[in-house]
């Protein structure tokens, strides 16, 4: 069953460059989601899967010491799981205790975060969109309420993390989760730097949009016309230009107060479009320029350009 809400690439080029990857960690993390049903649950592992840990809904508890297994045999590139495990499971959610029993004395770390809420808040939640709760049966809501409530009172006494979404909006909420199992780690936002040309049509998804066509365009020169952006004279060409790099230094300057409000807000993918009349030569030597500062200034930067080999 579906717990409520707690608060009610174009084809191209494919990606060539990353930078700033996420740290490699020397041990598997394990995290189990539980907590009351309407608190926030789908909200959390929804947060968790954007931090690229692997998350697993609504998962028998049994089932989490093989897909541990599959986790940390050799080869894996699965570092980080996330298990949502709740009274969803029924019967089997009895075994939670003795599965972290297990893990425990198998040396393997493992934390526990519980999302909880007031009672009235979770009643309101359920009745805003007219769902039962999981262990309502023929009673009221606040009957399923007490009974998980019981059912949850030694999890939540062995809680790492206790979140008590009452008040939080959903912004609050994935900020405390993020605080949760960051570690300290700066938070960074995904940027995809997307070379384009303005006679195949803007791109959809595009947060902003650079225009580039104020400077010369190679395409005129014979010798670099067959070349691209990514080639070092036409990106030499390109950056020699009068207030090229003027106009980087100052794009990537006015980039700043909004890719950190972005992270205020939540907002954890950004794409940044630059163009030119074809896609082939300003445009992306442009972009692999403020790519280059983006990534310099620590974020986690990806380059594309969507319209090479079209012309």
């Amino acid at each position: 069953m579906t717990e409520p809400s707690p608060i009610t690439v174009p084809q191209g080029i494919p990606e060539i460059e990353a930078a700033t990857p996420a740290p490699e960690r020397t041990e598997p993390e394990v995290l189990i989601i539980t907590g009351m049903s309407g608190a926030g649950r789908s909200r959390a592992a929804g947060v968790l899967e954007d931090l690229d840990w692997f998350v697993v809904d609504n998962l028998p508890p049994l089932m989490i010491v093989p897909l541990v297994d599959l986790m940390t045999r050799a080869g894996s590139s699965v570092e980080r799981l996330a298990v949502v495990v709740d009274v969803r499971g029924r019967e089997y959610f009895h075994e939670l205790a003795q599965v972290l029993e297990h893990l425990r004395d198998s040396g393997l770390l493992y934390r526990i975060l519980f999302l909880d809420a007031r009672d009235d808040v979770l009643v309101r939640r359920y009745e805003s969109v007219r769902r039962p709760h999981p262990l309502q049966g023929e009673g009221r809501i606040l009957d399923g309420i007490g009974d998980e409530r019981r059912r949850l009172a030694t999890i939540a006494e062995r809680a790492d993390f206790v979140i008590d979404t009452s008040e939080l909006s959903v912004h609050d909420l994935a900020r405390e989760v993020r605080a949760a199992v960051s570690e300290g780690a700066p938070e960074a936002l995904r940027v995809n730097v997307l070379a384009f040309g303005f006679k195949y049509g803007l791109p959809l998804d595009a947060d902003h949009v650079a225009d580039v066509r104020f400077l010369a365009n190679p395409y005129w020169i014979t010798e670099l016309r067959h070349l691209t952006g990514r080639d070092a004279p036409v990106r030499d060409y390109v950056l020699e230009r009068p207030g090229a790099l003027e106009f980087v230094d100052r794009y990537v300057a006015a980039l700043e107060p909004v890719l950190a409000g972005y992270l205020n807000e939540e907002k954890r993918y950004v794409t940044i479009a630059v163009g030119c009349t074809g896609g082939k030569h300003r445009s992306v030597a442009i972009a692999g320029e403020i790519a280059e500062r983006l990534r310099a200034a620590g974020q986690r930067v990806t380059v594309t350009a969507r319209d090479l080999g079209k012309e």
